[in-house]
């Protein structure tokens, strides 16, 4: 057997230099098994019928010996073609000698129990795709039998039945036409025919996750998975693999990626702000009680109307006039919307304003208010101050004794201390301005004391 060691040995390396796989997951296949030598009936024979006729007459004429006699190791090249090499050995001790002359005469004789070998390569097309798989094969070797050698051309039928994507039975039957001048054993090689039944093994195909599923197959090759995703782990057992799945962990329907929906309101819990109480998809699952636009888990005022500028919460409208205090620029006074919050100065009260204005005495030529002035002052300021969001132009009037330019300066001077007084007093300055007309606007005739008192007059303008 030290023979054998030696061919396989061979026909490792000379697979080696093959670069396609056996089939899609494994590229490599390995047979061993026993061969049988058919001791050259088939090319002694002149007739077809006779060639064949012996076919299967293993006690007549086929050459075996009890143990492991060949191996076979090879590689897909595509589209159901593989490529190979086998390596076998036997004993002849059955052999046709020279064709017989009488017909039908094939005497078989013992040429000196002759040592066989055969090194060969062998392409193969397969025709199915299973656990039936017949195939056809070509090929070429040479054969050495006694100190006789010969190269040959191959060709023949096979068979695989696999039992598992990995294991199967093999038989072959392959017809070796050797071109020798005769059929002297031990001179010459014959024509023969040479039949191989093994054990085939398809390795090489690499699983690391150890799932069973072909790295080439899986598409988590580095994670055990199931076949039916595969190859891919499903840990929450919902039907979904993990690498599809949004929510690998937790079960949840294919609908929602594989995340669940505790409160059924279509919005996985993951998306949901508020996973345990059904909401529409606008408030991100949350319930809007109030109907306000703002979703109940950031409306401060769950069961009151309110803006979300405002958290959900109405505008506080401290004075009840119907503006709310951020826009009410009277926020402690009730006013009107037209307004914006702030009370409206009616005629009556701008009549009320310069009815007090007209009583305003200063000290003859000075813009320095008489004492009984004062009181009048105090009440335009109370008015001005129940109106606080209104505009005021204080306007001095004089009469015509004296010059224009000094009546100008005293008017302008007078205006203006009405205007600092009511600052000091509590009027914002911005909601005042001053000036003076002199004797420019009289109101009645400067020919007459009486006339000339009603010129000499302060009048407060409501500015629009």
């Amino acid at each position: 057997m030290k023979h054998l060691n030696k061919l396989f040995v061979a026909a490792l390396m000379f697979a080696g230099l093959s670069s396609q796989a056996q089939d899609s997951n494994n590229p490599w296949a390995i047979t061993f098994g026993a061969n049988a030598m058919d001791g050259g009936r088939v090319s002694a024979a002149s007739k077809v019928e006779d060639q064949f006729s012996q076919y299967f007459n293993a006690k007549d004429y086929w050459n075996i010996i009890p143990s492991i006699s060949y191996v076979n190791v090879s590689r897909l090249v595509g589209n159901n073609i593989s490529f190979g090499i086998t390596g076998s050995v036997n004993k002849i001790d059955k052999f046709v000698g020279e064709r017989p002359t009488i017909p039908g005469d094939y005497p078989v004789t013992n040429p000196g129990d002759l040592m066989y070998y055969g090194i060969d390569g062998i392409i193969k097309y397969s025709f199915l795709k299973g656990w039936f798989d017949p195939y056809v094969h070509v090929g070429g070797g040479y054969t050495f039998m006694g100190d006789a050698s010969a190269g040959t051309v191959n060709g023949g039928l096979g068979i695989n039945f696999w039992f598992t994507d990995q294991i199967g039975l093999s038989l072959q039957s392959t017809y070796k036409q050797s071109f020798d001048d005769t059929r002297t054993p031990d001179y010459d090689i014959a024509s023969h025919m040479q039949h191989f039944m093994g054990i085939s093994f398809k390795i090489g195909g690499k699983d690391t996750d150890g799932d069973g599923i072909y790295d080439k197959d899986d598409a988590c090759p580095e994670v055990a998975g199931l076949k039916e995703f595969q190859g891919c782990p499903d840990t929450d057992a919902d039907g979904i693999a993990d690498k599809d799945d949004s929510c690998p962990e937790v079960a949840g329907p294919k609908e929602l990626n594989g995340c669940p929906d505790t409160d059924g309101d279509g919005i996985a819990d993951k998306d949901d702000a508020c996973p345990e109480v059904a909401g529409p998809a606008a408030m991100n699952g949350c319930p809007d009680t109030d109907g306000d636009g703002v979703a109940d888990n950031v409306d401060k005022c769950v069961d009151v109307k309110g803006p979300a500028e405002n958290a959900g919460c109405p505008w506080p409208d401290s004075d009840k006039d119907g503006v709310a205090d951020k826009d009410d620029k009277c926020p402690d006074v009730m006013g009107t919307v037209a307004n914006n919050g702030c009370p409206e100065l009616s005629e009556a009260v701008m009549k009320s304003l310069n009815d007090y204005a007209k009583t305003i005495l200063f000290v003859t030529n000075k813009a320095t208010f008489q004492q009984r002035s004062y009181a009048v002052l105090k009440n335009i300021t109370a008015i001005l101050k129940e109106y606080p969001d209104a505009k005021f132009s204080i306007e001095g009037h004089t009469d015509s004794d004296g010059n224009d330019k000094y009546n100008m300066k005293l008017s302008e001077d007078r205006a203006a201390a009405v205007k600092n007084y009511l600052i000091e007093n509590g009027i914002a300055p911005e909601r005042l301005s001053s000036k003076g007309f002199g004797e420019t606007k009289p109101i009645d005739s400067n020919k007459t004391k009486a006339g000339k008192a009603n010129n000499r007059r302060v009048e407060v303008k409501l500015v629009k």
